[in-house]
């Protein structure tokens, strides 16, 4: 019975929660990438900065908790296997809450074991070629504060997030990537450790791109570690993994989230008062 009550207010939110019909205009890069432009939300710079702070240091069990209080009780939390690539567990870098530019790509239809190459300038040609219909497009978009959900289709030993071109991202603002597949050059990036990733059970993909993968689209929805992705919408990553809010939720979700970790920093600080911890940056006294 209390279920049943709570029905009538579950679909309301989720119908808000769901884009309008008139999702965006489609369009095609040069490159062949497909790419939809979404304006159903306010995506000003004052409506971000306003989402950004409300979420600043926010916990993805905070923001959970708060989902569960609107009614999406599990919506939009990955898969336990989507993990960081490394953890800073003295200043939390590997943290980030940003907005999604999702991107998506499919398996290529040349393999480079169905061509031989007499020598290395062969190769490299083919590389050149194969790289082209497989850009990274979605970053000519991309604004300080997005993060990078990436669909790889499947295609799971590619190394579309690299020591070099992650640092471009991270050049660009991007604060972070989630992929349903992995990650290349791990050493180096867990080294520098300037822009986190979070992939399958952390895990290196060591392939490149050409022979493997074709970028299909960007800021279209997709499927990433069992959750539907829109453009635009919140993510928040920590060491217990990521958490999809969406955007029409955002603020709501945020302000629930918000009192729940206050009131967790307080209740902690009470409690490194009693067993005589110094006090840190997670916990606050009233």
């Amino acid at each position: 019975m209390h279920f049943l009550r709570l029905l009538p207010a579950l679909a309301a939110t989720l119908i808000s929660c769901t884009p309008t019909a008139a999702f965006g205009q489609q369009m095609t890069t040069p490159e062949g990438v497909r790419i939809l432009r979404n304006k159903s939300f306010d995506d000003s710079d004052r409506a971000r900065k306003e989402i950004l702070d409300l979420y600043r240091n926010l916990r993805v069990t905070d923001v959970l908790d708060g989902m569960d209080l609107i009614g999406l009780q599990d919506i939009g939390l990955m898969d336990n296997d989507i993990r960081p690539l490394w953890r800073d567990t003295d200043s939390f870098t590997h943290r980030f809450v940003g907005f999604a530019v999702t991107v998506r790509h499919v398996p290529s239809d040349v393999r480079v074991g169905q061509n031989s190459f007499p020598d290395l300038a062969g190769f490299l040609k083919f590389k050149d070629e194969q790289y082209g219909r497989a850009p990274d497009a979605w970053l000519k978009a991309a604004r300080p504060g997005d993060a990078a959900v990436i669909d790889a289709s499947g295609v799971f030993e590619t190394g579309f997030i690299g020591s070099n071109n992650s640092l471009g991202w991270a050049e660009k603002g991007v604060v972070g990537v989630v992929t349903n597949a992995g990650a290349r050059d791990t050493d180096e990036i867990v080294k520098v450790k300037r822009i986190p990733v979070y992939c399958r059970n952390g895990y290196s993909t060591r392939g490149v791109r050409p022979g493997r993968l074709i970028a299909e689209s960007y800021n279209f929805p997709v499927n990433c570690a069992g959750v539907t992705v829109f453009p635009g919408d919140v993510i928040v990553a920590d060491g217990d993994g990521v958490i999809v809010v969406p955007r029409q939720a955002a603020i709501q979700v945020g302000k629930l989230a918000r009192e729940i970790n206050v009131d967790d920093e307080q209740g902690r600080g009470k409690r490194f008062e009693r067993l005589g911890i110094p006090h840190d940056s997670t916990v606050k006294v009233k």
